[in-house]
């Protein structure tokens, strides 16, 4: 008797349906309150102090995010390697529904201050930092390795297109009333809590009790030292997007230089996601299948040209200055979303499942540390330098690092495609779904 054919789409995969709901309306969540806590923060500094000082505060508040991210990596990407990945997410998720809930009742009752929202911050940081690997490591388990690029490419449409919605919806509900971004960011939080649960048991990894908790933690750092290619992806992604912060200072951009406010900032933190969600549903139907490499860093490329043309909006009339600053930031989106795409399906389909926690947290120490610390790094170089140059630099600095890592890692030049080793098929294969 033959066997059907496994399905060849992700979505005719119950367990990655949740998922994918889930993850949609946390992003939601997630880019809706982190618009919003930088916007109530710097309005509430720039209440006794200076363009400069006030643009400090967002670098701090981006530090705050990464800090517990930063000593927390070896430890939450053992825990998803080691517990029901499931059960992870479902803890921090009703974590940050707290966090949210709490800032949506203290901006409501009037006290809210900075103190308390660095200290959200931090709890923010706590979360996602077990939350991100767990996350991570369970979409592979949700559909066959020969769909995941396809999976892929759909859960970054929901990331992005929730990184769209986010901002934009944070703001406008700011301008309404300012507690509302907060209770809603609290109930999208709610609701991808609730998703979680719809979820059906995935395999997981065999914990592996020969050796220390701490040796192992080792071997995902180990692992991505040895894979160059992996290596490469990860940490070009990490230095480009470090050095050209521009949606770090979006704040300043919208209330002192282009003056558009609370509803424009919006508009602006909008825009990335834009160009990310068109370019990766592209992907989602025409997955990226040759010179993965190449295409990476001309994409990076593009993005530190992107980041310049956005930060010269400061010198340009300000009848098409918003205009320009709009156009250029939905192209700064779409290219970051190729280096996403190559960056992500060389992590999840180069990588062992029973690893797949701990390379999935160093993944996200990279990214966090390239939007948080992007953060911090750009608030206070704003500081020194003003917000103009400090977005200028890092595009330029971006483009230069993109070239020396071309020269570094010529893995990444002569990367034809995305060619998964063998990795032990059966680990990574869900139990079939009828």
């Amino acid at each position: 008797m033959s066997i059907p054919p496994a399905p060849r789409h992700p979505l005719t995969f119950g367990n990655f349906r949740a998922y994918l709901v889930g993850r949609f309306a946390a992003v939601l969540a997630q880019y809706s309150m982190m618009i919003v806590l930088g916007w109530q923060a710097y309005n509430i500094a720039r209440e006794t102090m200076s363009t400069a000082g006030a643009s400090a505060q967002l670098g701090l508040i981006g530090l705050a995010q990464f800090l517990p991210l930063f000593f927390l990596t070896p430890v939450t990407g053992w825990v998803a390697d080691h517990y029901d990945r499931r059960a992870i997410t479902r803890v921090t998720l009703a974590l940050l529904t707290a966090a949210a809930g709490l800032l949506a009742f203290a901006t409501y009752e009037g006290w809210v201050s900075l103190p308390l929202i660095f200290g959200i911050a931090v709890i923010v940081g706590v979360a996602r930092a077990f939350n991100g690997p767990a996350y991570g490591a369970l979409a592979p388990n949700l559909v066959p390795v020969e769909v995941l690029p396809n999976a892929i490419a759909i859960s970054s449409v929901a990331w992005q297109t929730g990184m769209i919605a986010g901002p934009a919806v944070g703001g406008y509900a700011y301008a309404a009333t300012p507690w509302g971004a907060y209770a809603l960011a609290a109930g999208l939080y709610g609701f991808a809590l609730v998703a979680m649960f719809f979820i059906g048991r995935v395999p997981q990894p065999q914990r592996d009790t020969s050796r220390h908790p701490v040796r192992q933690m080792i071997d995902g750092v180990t692992y991505v030292k040895g894979n160059r290619l992996v290596l490469a992806t990860i940490t070009l992604d990490l230095f480009a997007v470090l050095l050209a912060g521009a949606t770090a200072l979006l704040p300043v951009y919208a209330r002192d230089i282009l003056q558009v406010g609370s509803t424009g900032l919006g508009h602006l933190a909008a825009s990335p996601g834009i160009g990310a969600a068109v370019t990766a549903l592209w992907f989602s139907f025409r997955p990226m299948k040759t010179h993965v490499g190449l295409k990476m860093l001309g994409a990076v490329i593009l993005f530190g040209l992107a980041t310049i043309a956005f930060g010269c909006t400061a010198f340009l009339p300000r009848s098409i200055a918003v205009e320009v600053g709009i156009a250029a930031l939905i192209v700064l989106g779409g290219a970051d979303m190729v280096s996403v795409f190559v960056r992500q399906s060389l992590v999840q389909i180069h990588t062992p499942d029973a690893m797949r926690g701990r390379v999935s947290s160093l993944s996200q120490l990279t990214i966090s540390a390239s939007n948080e610390l992007g953060e911090a790094e750009s608030g206070f170089l704003a500081a020194l330098v003003g917000p103009v140059a400090a977005v200028i630099g890092g595009g330029i600095g971006a483009i230069l690092i993109t070239l020396y890592w071309a020269r570094l890692f010529p893995e990444l030049r002569l990367a034809h495609s995305f060619d998964p080793p063998d990795i032990g098929r059966a680990d990574i294969h869900q139990e079939k779904e009828s």
